[in-house]
């Protein structure tokens, strides 16, 4: 019987980790005569004073400053927006790059997005059909297709829940009845030991601690000499290892990945062999 071959999860956040700045900065926000800063100022103002979630609160303010401009916001909009998206150097054709080398190395690699982004806008961009899912916020749309209400908000603790719904092979959201339930871990999909979780920041800090904590390794990047986050995630042991935000070829984040892909995969021989001899 022919063994199948280990799969490898590699996890992005979105903003700030394959692009260059928040989603809705590109087109969105300009759109409303606003500026990010006046935009995410508003919000920070408006979950503190309401004690409401800020992702809940952004979405909640894309609407209604929307209606404010008598101006629709649409998923075709959304997906149109994605198109302005500035990815950073190499991602474009890392996808392929990567999934070919774990070819090569007796493994299959899947990316996914945990993004507390929205997903209509991701899945406008051009790479949207590398990933295996895309978690992230969601709006639902009235009977004239009009965004009316957040439909999905993925804040920054709950963005856990998808490592897990990985682990277990739960990618329908609709579907929670297996996602508690105890599942040896050899019959998980992908072992947290095969997880790689790439993002940029604090709001990362949950599901880097987590696949750390499970055996799999996480890593932040920065742009240009912006190092202050990376460095004290590292301090503080929430990361493995810190690199510029650049996925070209020959370069240091291209050459981490490869070599933990080589790692995991022969911890998994190694880890099916042992199993083998324990059943001599």
């Amino acid at each position: 019987m022919k063994t199948k071959k280990p799969i490898i999860a590699i996890m992005y956040d979105f903003d700030k980790t394959l692009c260059t700045k928040d989603m809705q900065e590109y087109t969105f926000i300009p759109s409303l005569d606003e500026s990010a800063e006046s935009f995410w100022e508003k919000t920070d103002r408006m979950a503190k004073e309401e004690k409401m979630d800020p992702v809940l609160t952004y979405m909640y303010l894309m609407i209604r400053l929307s209606k404010d401009k008598h101006k629709r916001i649409t998923r075709d909009a959304f997906e149109e927006a994605g198109k302005d998206i500035k990815l950073f150097p190499g991602v474009e054709t890392w996808f392929d790059r990567i999934n070919k080398f774990g070819e090569e190395n007796g493994v299959i690699v899947e990316h996914y997005i945990i993004s507390s982004g929205l997903k209509e806008i991701i899945e406008g961009n051009r790479i949207a059909k590398c990933f295996k899912e895309i978690f992230a916020c969601e709006f639902h749309y009235d009977e004239n297709g009009a965004a009316d209400w957040p439909k999905l908000g993925v804040n920054f603790t709950g963005k856990t829940q998808f490592l897990f719904r990985i682990n277990k092979g739960l990618l329908n959201l609709g579907d929670n009845s297996k996602l508690n339930r105890y599942v040896p871990e050899p019959d998980r999909r992908v072992p947290f030991r095969n997880m790689i979780y790439i993002g940029d920041g604090m709001t990362d800090v949950p599901c880097m601690k987590l696949v750390n904590l499970y055996g799999g390794k996480s890593i932040a990047v920065y742009q240009g000499n912006h190092k202050e986050t990376a460095r004290e995630l590292i301090k503080d042991n929430r990361i493995n290892f810190a690199v510029k935000a650049n996925y070209e070829e020959g370069k240091e984040l291209d050459s981490l990945i490869k070599k933990i892909i080589i790692k995991m995969a022969a911890e998994d021989v190694l880890i099916d062999y042992s199993r083998k001899q324990r059943n001599l």
